[in-house]
């Protein structure tokens, strides 16, 4: 398979106010395109998308490809299912959903130490082994959010996992929270092959500050701001595929350029971008990556990576010398359709399910003080 993987996470929608609102003409014409240029790789989840991503996979891709013209990829989730029969029930509602009839790869969904205890008190490790066995799923692994301790400790106890997916990009291979380069080689340790997710690292890496930028393009003008991060990522030799998730056609038109005919970045080209991660990480306050898995569950329904997202434009302006910025106006459109950053109760649930374990409430805050007077 060519490196690439098309994540069905961030799809383009007719409202932008509305994940589950997709728009399939659009979606339809990267799947064309992605399959055209010999791409097969496609990544979707329960949730994602607000829970849209399933049906929309049927309807873009396996209503309209024979089956062996792509892989699919999905998820068992721990946050959807309390029984033994729940697990179950999961995956036939899955099958149905995306008319599939097997997936090729199946992920528990999100590993760390929190969940763990879930996965394992209802046996998911060896359900999914059975579900192999079944003809249901052809290749069993996770996607893991935690340390590389942890990760030695379930390779360890399930060898049989044959994949772990893994958030890796060049901010945060040093990163002291998600240890990206530390968790890839325990994974290298264990023989484990690794999928890539978040690369682009929810997008934040195709908008860089404009130094990082200039770095890029004094190195090699003709190559994208995101097209390095992909790269970066599918240059590690123990990856087999980068998940990325393209919002529209250009995107997709962009990534398929430099991945059609990879090649590896040399090792002044990774340089280049962890200098990039130098200028990056002196200018970033809330390091979000825009998932939205803390949106979910949210009881006042606040527009938590998207806020995060305005509040980080804002900290890299001369906001004494401009006073206001097109983002306050931002914000309050927003917060006329979901909760204001003061709005939040502090109830936790957010940091509960964070994969980047970020302390949600208290950037919320901040947020609140920037924008909320």
């Amino acid at each position: 398979m060519k490196k690439l993987g098309f994540g069905l996470m961030r799809l383009p929608t007719n409202d932008k106010n509305n994940a589950a609102d997709i728009d399939l003409e659009e979606l339809k014409k990267m799947v064309d395109l992605f399959l055209e240029k010999g791409f097969t790789y496609f990544d979707t989840a329960w949730m994602y998308n607000g829970f849209a991503s399933e049906r929309a996979a049927k309807a873009a891709l396996v209503d309209r490809y024979p089956r062996d013209r792509f892989t699919l990829a999905t998820k068992l989730h721990a946050g959807f299912f309390d029984s033994l029969e729940d697990r179950d029930k999961v995956l036939h509602a899955q099958l149905e959903k995306t008319g599939a009839g097997y997936f090729d790869y199946y992920l528990l969904h999100g590993i760390e130490a929190g969940m763990l205890e879930k996965y394992e008190k209802f046996d998911c490790f060896h359900w999914l082994l059975e579900k192999k066995a079944q003809g249901l799923v052809k290749h069993a692994g996770f996607s893991f959010h935690d340390t590389p301790e942890l990760l030695d400790e379930i390779l360890t106890k399930h060898p049989e996992m044959e994949f772990v997916q893994l958030q890796i990009n060049y901010l945060d291979w040093e990163s002291e929270w998600i240890r990206s380069r530390d968790c890839y080689e325990v994974a290298v340790k264990h023989g484990k092959p690794v999928i890539v997710m978040e690369p682009v690292k929810g997008g934040s890496l195709a908008k860089v500050p404009q130094a990082a930028e200039d770095l890029f393009k004094a190195h090699d003008p003709n190559m994208s701001v995101p097209s390095w991060a992909i790269r970066f990522a599918a240059s590690l030799p123990n990856v087999m595929m980068v998940l990325s998730g393209m919002s529209n056609l250009s995107q997709m038109e962009d990534n398929l350029g430099y991945m059609e005919d990879f090649r590896p970045l040399t090792e002044a080209e990774q340089a280049v971008c962890f200098e990039a991660a130098r200028i990056i990480n002196s200018q970033i306050a809330i390091p979000c990556t825009g998932c939205s898995y803390c949106t979910e569950g949210c009881p006042m329904h606040i527009a938590i990576p998207q806020y995060f997202s305005l509040y980080n434009e804002d900290m890299r302006e001369d906001l004494e010398e401009k006073g206001w910025t097109v983002n306050f106006s931002n914000y309050r459109n927003l917060t006329a359709k979901f909760g204001a950053a003061k709005d939040c109760i502090a109830c936790g649930q957010c940091e509960g399910v964070c994969p980047q374990h970020l302390p949600i409430i208290e950037n919320l805050k901040k947020v609140s003080a920037h924008y909320d007077h």
